[in-house]
């Protein structure tokens, strides 16, 4: 359910529901939420008193949030300029895709060596709810909100490497979705990119890193193509949302290893 953070108060924060947080990080998380789906625009600049006004709390608490939304590059600062919500180009998302692919496939064969079997269970838990959610609703809104990212969310998780974790929930996948809804893009492999999500939890499950490893790298890059398909066809006046991205065929459980990756 989309929060509208604008017209929200302190007290429907519900503090009480989550007591060992602080203002302050209820606030951040509404915030970066507003942000992500594009509640509050890009580009928009930031108010202190108005948003200490209409949240009906302290301008310290606030600035706290703020100053944690700037280290996850949401806001950014500028002389004369103040606090604005950060606006991507394109060539830094196809980075940010770059960045993923090489930190996704370590996170993927981290996670086939340290995953508890609850854990692996709970992903393949995820994955069925996936396939009733796209089966029933909006793929489109799967793809921009968190059910994709979620699956990905949850292997870093499951990797239990602490600064790789950071570097992806709290930096990249954020900045992603803020992408997606910022210029309305559209997924068009949605269905090839679940049975992607397949065969890595099958490589996750059967204890296979290396596997793991290849189909995730994989998976990132055909959707870094897409991408870049889709943002090439809307430089040239066509909207991304009406764009479709290029045919990827199924991916299919190798019968022999990837090959070796040269020195």
């Amino acid at each position: 359910m989309t929060v509208d953070i604008f017209t929200m108060t302190l007290a429907a924060l519900d503090l009480e529901d989550a007591p060992s947080l602080t203002i302050a990080d209820r606030l951040f998380d509404q915030l970066r939420q507003a942000i992500v789906e594009g509640e509050i625009p890009a580009g928009s600049k930031i108010s202190e008193p108005a948003l200490a006004a209409r949240y009906g709390v302290s301008r310290g608490s606030l600035r706290e949030a703020l100053q944690r939304l700037e280290a996850i590059k949401l806001i950014e600062r500028r002389a004369n300029v103040g606090a604005r919500v950060v606006q991507l180009s394109s060539t830094e998302l196809l980075e940010i895709y770059s960045v993923r692919e090489g930190l996704e496939a370590m996170a993927a064969r981290l996670a086939a060596e340290r995953m508890s079997d609850a854990g692996i269970a709970e992903l393949k838990a995820l994955l069925e709810r996936h396939r009733q959610e796209l089966a029933h609703e909006d793929w489109q809104r799967y793809f921009q909100q968190e059910g994709d990212l979620d699956f990905h969310f949850r292997i870093a998780r499951g990797s239990g490497n602490r600064r790789l974790i950071e570097i992806l929930c709290n930096d990249l996948y954020h900045l992603t979705r803020l992408y997606r809804c910022q210029f309305g893009m559209k997924s068009h492999r949605t269905r090839e990119a679940l049975r992607e999500h397949e065969l890595i939890v099958e490589a996750i499950a059967a204890r296979d890193g290396e596997l793991a490893e290849w189909l995730m790298r994989r998976h990132i890059r055909a959707s870094r193509q897409a991408t870049e398909q889709q943002l090439a066809l809307s430089t040239a006046g066509h909207p991304p949302s009406a764009i479709n991205g290029p045919r990827v065929r199924r991916p299919r459980r190798p019968t022999t290893r990837p090959p070796a990756t040269p020195n």
